[in-house]
């Protein structure tokens, strides 16, 4: 038998030319170093192409909504493939409030003729899953219930800008139903804005320029929506995440032992008017039919008509939406992989597994991913590799309708996973293309970097990030990391509690929400030989094995002091805008004596490293600070749109739902050009980044022992 040390020289000698940058491994002494590449290597060769196949079509055989026996078998089965790869494994239940499914739903021309409006996409007979009995109609998840007719009003992309320009031109939308195209905002923005100013109903319309033949050919031909692929969705629109009748808390089952206290449907303020989508064939009824004014600049569509912005009198159309809610029990599953030596500190990695209808990109082609790297997490501790901390594999209910099955778990643990979650991956839709890209948290932005180093791209002779690099403008940068917004189950372990979260995966097309994203399609147009799956779950496994293994947490410090002075200048430029003069100036030292304590840290810690491969060293004080980092944003005070928005450094937006708002506290104030609680706002986030800064000044104490 070979000497360690000689079986890591032969080790090394076998990789490719990648291994130099594979090297680039952050956290680790020269003595665990080899091990750790070895694993590395062993995990790259266990997630295939078959493997994720098999799990992505097992995955999507039936349309599985939340909330129905179709989506709880879809949880048995993902609960069975993690028992086989040898994790333990927890059904976690939640009572939510939920539409019951998408109820009774009638969209109709009234005048100048009778003209029922298609709802539902078409039976193809290039795909088998397209006549499956159980696909809904295309709806929208917590739409008021009501009938109502009226004149129609065109509204753009139904944002806030929209209707201020409406009202600016003098278009009263008030007991009108308004037709408004997907994009620009979250849906359920359309929904709020069109009733605040006094809509009778919203339509809502995928536009052809949008998605449709002005992209290319539509499906079945190519992979584009055609005239009836409708985008379905939530339009759930809170000042807070999660279960609509438990704010702040966990929707636990009303039949166990721990009773929570709900709020009154009637006390929550879900929209009343009746809110629909339909496809562009449908639309194209409504536009050909409109006679007043053209739209200004940027409103024109891809329909053969030049878009208008009333229909006049002549043209009314009838929106009717019965949809019953009801409280409704959802589960997320859970699997555990015990760390063999600190198994209270855990990394997590996520996707929700409900779906409009079959989820084959969204989301289930990430849900796959996961199992696939389930499976080779388990087949390396059978190897004798077991990670040294905890490692769950959580995949969640109910997200399509507002991100409630993450958020409930987050609520329920939420002093467990302040306490001991490293890190939050999320999966969501991560394979649909060969093309890699990802948003995170500023801490895990290089450790994204470098796995994606240490795993080739499967088409061509070069790393994942090579090809990465080679889309970017400006190269000399790097690769374009983008920061976290909304509209994923990232956002309660980030928005909430302040705990490093990224999500990535590699990107291509997909017929979003619409009742064509099957397996049909998928393997017809999004990823025809499965690759980007289990490549993908190789990026994500060495990103997990370096946390779950390294001697020292490589979570990067110094990022934060770059990424804070450059938020805090576009803060300042924004409120600068209506308040000349203005300037945080003061908040910028502070972020730049980060920079420099971060620096300072970097060196004694590299020396430290050093010192590890000669002399045995408890890591944990050390690792145990560094998880708090992030916390040191966390103010239970919350942001002015919203209490459960409790970072200060990152949140999703109120007006779209899923910009990135960095250092939000600032952005509200701006975007309602005030002034008044720029003093409040300076001196909270003065408090956070002297908190940071102390905490920083703990660890380079620790590392200079």
């Amino acid at each position: 038998m070979l000497s360690s040390r000689h079986t890591l020289v032969a080790f090394m000698l076998l990789l490719s030319s990648s291994f130099v940058q594979a090297q680039q491994i952050s956290g680790f002494s020269s003595r665990d170093l080899g091990k750790q590449l070895e694993a590395e290597k062993r995990l790259q060769d266990l997630p295939t192409p078959k493997g994720f196949e098999a799990h992505l079509k097992a995955l999507t055989r039936e349309p599985h909504v939340a909330g129905t026996p179709a989506n709880d078998r879809v949880a048995d089965y993902m609960a069975e493939a993690m028992r086989k790869a040898g994790m333990t494994v927890e059904k976690h239940p939640y009572d939510i409030y939920l539409p019951k499914g998408p109820g009774d739903i009638k969209i109709e021309l009234v005048t100048p003729v009778r003209l029922p409006l298609n709802n539902k996409e078409y039976v193809l007979a290039e795909d088998p899953f397209s006549n499956h009995p159980d696909l809904d109609p295309g709806w929208n998840a917590f739409s008021g219930s009501g009938d109502a007719t009226g004149e129609v009003v065109y509204a753009n992309f139904g944002r806030k800008e929209d209707f201020e320009k409406l009202a600016e031109m003098g278009i009263s939308v008030k007991g009108k139903i308004v037709i408004a195209r997907y994009g620009g905002n979250f849906r359920g923005y359309k929904a709020k804005f069109a009733e605040a100013a006094g809509a009778a109903g919203l339509v809502i319309y995928t536009d052809p320029a949008d998605n449709g033949y002005m992209k290319g050919l539509v499906y079945p031909e190519g992979p584009y929506f055609n005239e009836s692929t409708i985008q379905r969705g939530s339009v759930l629109t809170l000042d807070y995440t999660g279960d609509p009748l438990t704010p702040f808390e966990p929707a636990l089952p009303l039949d166990g032992d721990t009773k929570v206290e709900r709020l009154d449907p009637k006390d929550v303020a879900l929209h009343t008017i009746p809110v629909t989508p339909i496809p562009y064939g449908s639309a194209r009824e409504i536009f050909s039919r409109m006679k007043g004014k053209p739209v200004p600049a940027g409103w024109q569509g891809g329909l053969p008509y030049t878009y208008r912005l009333e229909g006049g009198s002549s043209l009314t159309i009838r929106i009717k939406v019965d949809q019953p809610k009801e409280i409704t029990r959802i589960h997320n599953v859970v699997g555990t992989l015990e760390g063999s030596q600190y198994p209270d500190e855990w990394i997590i990695l996520g996707c929700h597994y409900d779906a409009w209808s079959f989820g084959a990109t969204d989301p289930n082609s990430g849900t796959a991913m996961l199992l696939n790297l389930a499976d080779a997490l388990g087949a390396l501790v059978k190897a004798g590799y077991r990670p040294k901390r905890t490692i769950k594999i959580a995949h969640w209910d109910a997200e399509e309708f507002g991100i409630l099955g993450s958020t409930e778990w987050v609520e329920e643990f939420k002093d467990e996973l302040s306490k001991n979650a490293i890190a939050y991956f999320n999966a969501d839709g991560a394979c649909t293309g060969l093309t890699f890209g990802g948003s995170a948290s500023p801490s895990l932005k290089p450790l994204m970097i470098e796995a994606t180093k240490a795993v080739e791209h499967p088409k061509e002779n070069r790393t994942i990030y090579e090809h990465w690099l080679a889309r970017t403008n400006t190269p000399e940068k790097g690769p374009n990391i983008g920061n976290l917004g909304g509209g994923s189950d990232h956002l309660p372990f980030y928005a909430h509690l302040g705990i490093p979260s990224l999500s990535a995966g590699m990107r291509g097309k997909s017929l979003y929400h619409s009742g064509y994203d099957n397996f049909h399609w998928y393997k017809t147009f999004s990823d025809p030989e499965f690759l980007s799956g289990a490549t993908t779950a190789k990026v994500f496994g060495v990103m997990t094995l370096r946390l779950a293994n390294a001697n020292v947490l490589p979570l990067d410090i110094a990022q934060y002091g770059i990424d804070l002075e450059k938020h805090l200048t576009t803060a300042e430029k924004a409120i600068q805008s209506y308040h000349k003069g203005y300037s945080l100036e003061a908040l910028k030292e502070q972020a730049r004596d980060i920079s420099a304590k971060a620096t300072r840290y970097e060196e004694h810690l590299e020396r430290k490293l050093d010192r590890a491969a000669r002399q045995k060293t408890n890591w944990q004080p050390l690792n145990t600070a560094i998880i708090q980092l992030e916390r040191c944003f966390i103010d239970p005070k919350g942001m002015a749109y919203g209490k459960w928005y409790q970072s200060l450094y990152a949140s999703s937006d109120p007006y779209s739902g899923y910009a990135s708002w960095m250092l939000p506290g600032f952005l509200y104030e701006a975007s309602l050009e005030s002034t008044k609680r720029l003093p409040e706002w300076e001196a909270r986030y003065s408090k956070a980044l002297e908190a940071l800064n102390t905490q920083i000044g703990e660890v380079i104490r620790w590392t200079k022992r």
